[in-house]
């Protein structure tokens, strides 16, 4: 299966470089680039794209913004975030406005390459760095005025989980794909997708990126 990708970004030499480097891989295949939010909007009307790679920091209309709008009016287009960005405020914006996935523009072709495939099947990933930042947000001890203390705990959080629950979802929370979940918890994949279903039911989101932003709200 061919995935139909499009490239945001408002460097020229990014984005050709990235549709270069993309166009090599044979599953993969760019129908079109934008050089902003508005035109990215546009163009997946136009292009009919699988995956959007989108940049966050743009002139006009920024990542976050094409993406809650893109998200609104095409959900079955996924929003796979490419930024030099790793802070907590960028990945929750690009979460809750409903990315599929996070990497930093460190990211070699492979690693872009696995990650478009993943958020096209309908999956969440995030690289490295931004995975670490997710854990921590699930332990930190201190947090701003205001927003709610990790270190509760997600269960006092999040009172309708069971415990079980609150593992898969600290695991979600920290980019675990559903094996990686069954390997650490002494599981049945099987098991596991029941267990990620009830969570998203009892947290009302549908896709594991909307249950991390759900966590770092």
């Amino acid at each position: 299966m061919t995935v139909r990708v499009l490239v945001v970004d408002d460097q020229a030499i990014v984005r050709d470089g990235l549709v270069t480097v993309l166009s090599l891989v044979p599953d993969l295949e760019v129908v079109g680039e934008a050089a902003d939010g508005a035109e990215a909007v546009l163009a997946v009307e136009r292009d009919r794209p699988d995956v959007v790679l989108m940049d966050l920091r743009m002139p006009l209309v920024d990542g976050p913004t094409a993406t809650a709008r893109i998200t609104g009016a095409h959900p079955e287009v996924a929003v796979l975030v490419l930024t030099t960005f790793a802070d907590d405020g960028s990945i929750v914006t690009a979460l809750r406005a409903g990315a599929r996935g996070y990497l930093t523009k460190d990211a070699g072709r492979t690693e872009i390459a696995t990650a478009i495939r993943a958020v096209a099947s309908g999956q969440s990933t995030f690289d490295a760095s931004v995975g670490a930042r997710l854990v921590a947000a699930l332990s930190a001890p201190v947090v701003p005025p205001g927003e709610p203390d990790p270190a509760a705990g997600l269960r006092d959080r999040f009172p309708d989980l069971t415990p079980r629950e609150a593992d898969v979802l600290e695991r979600i929370a920290a980019g675990r794909t559903n094996q990686e979940i069954a390997a650490e918890l002494y599981l049945t994949v099987p098991t596991v997708k029941s267990y990620v279903n009830q969570v998203f039911a009892k947290l009302g989101v549908r896709t594991r990126a909307e249950a991390v932003a759900r966590v770092l709200r």
